[in-house]
């Protein structure tokens, strides 16, 4: 691949994802750490992009990020099948919270049906999709509107979910590390999802294949304090996403593939009936569904 080729697509990478690690821009690109680090300086020095602690970002990368039209089109198949099996891990009466992000809102579209169920939020967009559904309470956070990703942030949002206790937390980001764990690029929506998370008994990541691997700048979640990660099956098919999985796996994180699978394939469920798979609750590790033979 020539330099020319390669620096746009480092760029639309970065584009798309706000941020990006030179270790994923190397692996995409299929060539050395080395020779993408000077594949960004030269992107750099012409104002398209930003170095920022191993990685790149869009210029003033601490506060920009993709816009939700632009998050919309980013692996919808897949949210798709993430919200679906993280749905099942709701039951009828939860008390949960919810974070900002296009696989959260997934999510809530999904919970709508569930009933008795009470959804603390931050985000505009899991309230619009929650808003007519009959039995479903929903609770708003204060804060500062951020039009990017329609989220309410600042310490308003924070403050008001000082003293609050749910089953769990319902959260996404920019990239997940087992080093780092879940991570963003915008300060105020990781100071925001931390107070989100803190409130919560158990902590349920969603992340598509794409963020695996990805070390953004602010940390949201360590591992340590991840309870279960949901993600799409292309994670178990390509090697470096793997063995994140597996990295994950061994620091106590319960990971949960979701099948690519139509949703015209689930089994419906009564509207009456919990919806948590037996056997759920208490499971320390769950072991990575075995997908073309690999665990």
């Amino acid at each position: 691949m020539f330099a020319a080729e390669r620096r746009q697509l480092i760029l639309e990478m970065v584009r798309a994802n706000g941020a990006v690690s030179l270790r994923e821009l190397a692996r995409v690109v299929q060539t050395s750490e080395v020779t993408v680090r000077r594949d960004v300086r030269a992107l750099e020095a012409e104002g398209l992009l930003d170095r920022r602690h191993g990685g790149a970002v869009l210029p003033g990368g601490f506060t920009r990020e993709p816009g939700y039209p632009q998050k919309t089109h980013l692996a919808a198949a897949e949210k798709s099948a993430i919200a679906d099996l993280a749905a099942t891990m709701v039951a009828e009466g939860d008390a949960i919270v919810v974070g900002a992000g296009t696989t959260t809102q997934e999510l809530a579209r999904r919970l709508a049906r569930v009933p008795g169920l009470t959804v603390v939020t931050n985000s505009l967009l899991v309230a619009q999709a929650l808003a007519h559904a009959n039995r479903v309470e929903v609770v708003m956070t204060g804060g500062t509107l951020r039009g990017t990703n329609y989220a309410l942030v600042g310490s308003g949002a924070e403050q008001s979910l000082q003293g609050l206790r749910v089953t769990r937390a319902f959260v996404s980001g920019s990239g997940l590390s087992a080093e780092r764990g879940l991570s963003t690029t915008n300060m105020l929506s990781a100071s925001v999802d931390r107070a989100l998370v803190s409130a919560a008994a158990e902590v349920v990541v969603l992340a598509d294949h794409g963020k695996l691997g990805n070390d953004t700048m602010f940390q949201t979640v360590p591992s340590e304090a991840i309870t279960h990660l949901v993600t799409d099956e292309q994670a178990t098919l390509a090697e470096p996403s793997a063995r994140e999985l597996d990295a994950l796996a061994d620091r106590g994180v319960q990971v949960h593939v979701a099948p690519m699978t139509p949703a015209a394939a689930y089994p419906s469920t009564p509207p009456d009936a919990p919806r948590r798979p037996a056997g759920f609750p208490g499971q320390r590790r769950a072991p990575v569904p075995v997908v073309s033979g690999r665990r």
